[in-house]
């Protein structure tokens, strides 16, 4: 096996394929790059078939810290358990994959995408479905291909669009979307968009559809390179579910009783009365032919159940339910639901139920994400829970699946457009849908829930948003689009559309699509479709919660903003924190300093404002002219010192402690004492000189050290010396002519003994 690299250009990236160098014992292994981002991609498929009425396809995405030059947080500095990002990614590559094999596949086929370079500039997510697609390609695994993914952006300022812009480009887009699919069809959307319109969204899904298949084109030629070097690709031979004419004609016979059982517009019941016929069909068969066709069989029953309700709706317009295909189900909606919590909506949609709640906090309660690409936190989470009691049914309970993290994500796309900004709302937001009863379009409902909850809250969210899901049902050479789509509908549909966004335009988008008939025409339509659908939605929640209230609730923190000049920083959070340790201890409030000055103080009550009473307290120069009532915090020779302000001291003399000529400043004051004092001058060190208001008269005797002091009034004054002390002058005295003194010589004594030296 010989190395083979292409490099190529399109839409102004450059892009290398590299097959023949790392992981040849793989199925199949490709390098893929843009710019100097580099994804292995490998795919394996397994011996042996397994014994499955499924097709066993596993997809990781294989996140290295070390491909952007970090190490791991956390205690063990290692990789664990996949970031959110790193699931998305793997679900990413799955949806456009999983559809792509042939019917009957029972091998088990494992795709890992692994980051080796995460340059910073160019996402490494797109990249990996036409690296799993070279990788099948090159292992000579069946499957309708080749296959890509692009990311199309839209310039704000020109509107042109982007194919996989980098990271820079994207923070300068209105749009967000991902597609995935062959050269003829899309397979797998996904977007955000700040309140795009139909058209719009519709016309970057086309320009994507080109850029798909000018990216397998490349492939094409990359393989025509491959086999030339290293020569015909062997197509690997995997049996397949081959159909049992007998099983499927004698499950079929019951066509009618499973489109009679399938009229229930009641979930639970309909599922009874078809898991009952199921039962019932199954028991025709003896037990030697359950045990040889124990994959048919339940196969089979599955198709039945699959053409009678596709049957239904394209025959008599008419749903399993008795919806026409417009028809929305019937909408309840609640606010203010819960107590105590910072905000509550609770959406049900037919038998889909979701309680959404909003927590607040401070921004630095922001999520901080530890993951290859350059983005470290985010202020807006949304997690969406799908506990197995909303289905009737017992499981286990315990972390996120990927299909939770996935819903999550979408309603967290779904809201992101229409948030207050940081600057006018200063708190990290959380929302918890919990979905309480599911019959399909948990997420949309999850989406709506968060508005009500976010409006309940009082966050002043741009606009509300509401989303649906449409389906498409192709048989018979017929086509029609379902609005609002309920389980059945999707599992056993062609399409699951789901579009959220608010009177002005799209939010959010994600799509998964089975159908090779599926056109830009019936796009469009189903995008029109479900504008009025969100529509109509949209209005039912207003009906209860027409606006966002106008405060927070008293249970959620009141957050607010100061700005302190940067080189005062470091005196708000004092030595190791101690300063800022004490207002939050003393106070109870949350305060947050940023790097540009800003602090952002939350709290309850009157916390808040005391803790900002107490920064600003610190960050005030007094004046000039200012008075103050202060409190004595040292004593020196030369005067007191006088706590103003919170680190803030003046010197207020022993000249101007009282009326008079005072000895000691203890004779007047002491340590503890609050005096009333005035600001006289502040010097460019910040030096602060005080004068004392209503001055007592000094003590009688405090002239006189030992109480026979004489009289000195007759004696001329003597000018004062500087004693430097802290750079204060003692105003009023003048320093000391000694230029009549005369200079001693060295060893005189003036007069006095010689000093004795003692010898050791």
């Amino acid at each position: 096996m010989t190395l083979v690299s292409k490099t190529f250009e399109l839409y102004g990236k450059t892009y290398v394929f590299e097959c023949g160098e790392l992981a040849r014992q793989a199925t199949g292994a490709a390098l893929v790059k843009q710019g100097d981002s580099t994804v292995l991609n490998t795919v394996v498929v397994s011996k042996e078939r397994k014994n499955y009425d499924f097709f066993p396809l596993t997809v990781d995405f294989n996140e290295k810290m070390y491909a952007a030059g970090r190490i791991p947080g956390g205690y063990l500095k290692r990789e664990g358990r996949p970031s959110e990002k790193a699931t998305l990614t793997a679900r990413m590559i799955d949806r456009p994959i999983r559809p792509s094999f042939p019917d009957g596949f029972r091998n088990e086929v494992q795709v890992v995408a692994t980051p080796l370079v995460a340059d910073q500039a160019n996402p490494v997510d797109v990249i990996c479905v036409m690296g799993a697609s070279l990788a099948m390609t090159i292992g000579g695994v069946p499957f309708e291909g080749p296959l890509a993914c692009v990311r199309i952006g839209r310039n704000k300022e020109t509107g042109e669009f982007v194919v996989n812009p980098t990271y820079e480009e994207r923070e300068n887009s209105d749009l967000d979307l991902e597609l995935a699919g062959t050269r003829d069809f899309i397979s797998m959307v996904e977007a955000g968009a700040d309140e795009i319109s139909e058209a719009d969204m519709l016309e970057a899904m086309m320009f994507g559809q080109e850029a798909i298949g000018a990216f397998c084109d490349a492939q094409l030629e990359f393989v025509e390179e491959w086999e030339r070097v290293n020569g015909p690709i062997v197509k690997r031979e995997y049996p397949l579910d081959e159909p049992v004419e007998e099983v499927h004609d004698r499950i079929f016979a019951h066509y009618d009783e499973m489109a009679a059982a399938l009229r229930d517009a009641d979930k639970l019941s309909r599922m009874g009365k078809v898991d009952e016929l199921k039962e019932a069909i199954k028991a025709e068969f003896s037990e030697d032919e359950q045990l040889l066709w124990e994959r048919e069989i339940p196969v089979n029953l599955k198709k039945l159940e699959k053409k009678a309700m596709r049957d239904m709706v394209v025959e008599t317009g008419e749903r399993v339910d008795g919806r026409a295909a417009d028809e929305i189900r019937p909408i309840m909606v609640k606010d203010n639901y819960l107590p105590l919590v910072h905000g509550s909506g609770l959406f049900q949609r037919g038998q889909t139920q979701v309680l959404s709640v909003l927590s607040l906090g401070m921004l630095n309660e922001g999520q901080r994400l530890d993951t290859i690409e350059p983005v470290d936190g985010k202020r807006y989470m949304h997690h969406y829970n799908f506990p197995p009691f909303c289905t009737g049914e017992c499981g286990r309970m315990g972390s996120p699946k990927r299909r939770e993290i996935g819903h999550g994500n979408l309603a967290e796309r779904a809201i992101l457009p229409v948030l207050p900004d940081e600057n006018d709302f200063p708190y990290a937001i959380r929302v918890v849908s919990e979905v309480m009863e599911s019959n399909g379009s948990s997420s949309m409902a999850s989406t709506c829930g968060s508005t009500l909850a976010l409006m309940d809250g009082g966050v002043p969210i741009k606009r509300p948003v509401s989303g649906i899901a449409m389906g498409l049902i192709q048989e018979n050479g017929k086509t029609v689009v379902l609005s609002d789509i309920q389980g059945l509908e999707d599992f056993l549909g062609d399409m699951d559309f789901k579009v959220t966004g608010t009177e002005r335009g799209i939010t959010a988008l994600q799509m998964d699509n089975k159908a090779t008939g599926l056109t830009f025409d019936i796009l469009r339509t189903a995008l029109e479709q479900a504008k009025t659908g969100r529509a109509f939605i949209l209005d039912k929640m207003l009906e209860v919660i027409p606006e966002s209230r106008k405060e927070t609730r008293p249970s959620a923190p009141r957050i607010v903003s100061i700005t302190v000049p940067v080189d005062k920083i470091r005196e708000v959070i004092g030595s190791g924190g101690k300063v800022i340790r004490g207002i939050q201890d003393e106070t109870g409030a949350s305060v947050d300093i940023q790097e540009d000055g800003t602090v952002y103080v939350g709290g309850t009550g009157d916390s808040v404002e005391q803790a900002v009473e107490r920064i600003q307290l610190i960050i005030k120069v007094p004046e000039p002219g200012e008075e103050y009532t202060g409190r004595v915090v040292s004593i020196q020779p030369f005067g007191a010192f006088v706590s103003l302000l919170p680190g803030k001291d003046g010197l207020l003399h022993i000249s101007r402690v009282a009326q008079g000529r005072v000895d000691k400043v203890e004779d007047v004051l002491n340590v503890g004492d609050e005096v009333k004092v005035r600001v006289l001058e502040v010097d460019e060190r910040g030096k602060i000189s005080l004068d004392r208001i209503d001055k007592p008269e000094a003590p009688a005797g405090s002239g006189d050290e030992s109480g026979e002091r004489r009289e000195r009034s007759d004696r001329p004054r003597r000018a004062s010396r500087d004693n430097g002390a802290r750079g204060f002058d003692r105003p009023n005295r003048e320093r000391r002519d000694r230029g009549d003194r005369p200079r001693r010589s060295p060893g005189d004594n003036g007069g006095r003994a010689p000093r004795r030296h003692h010898e050791g």
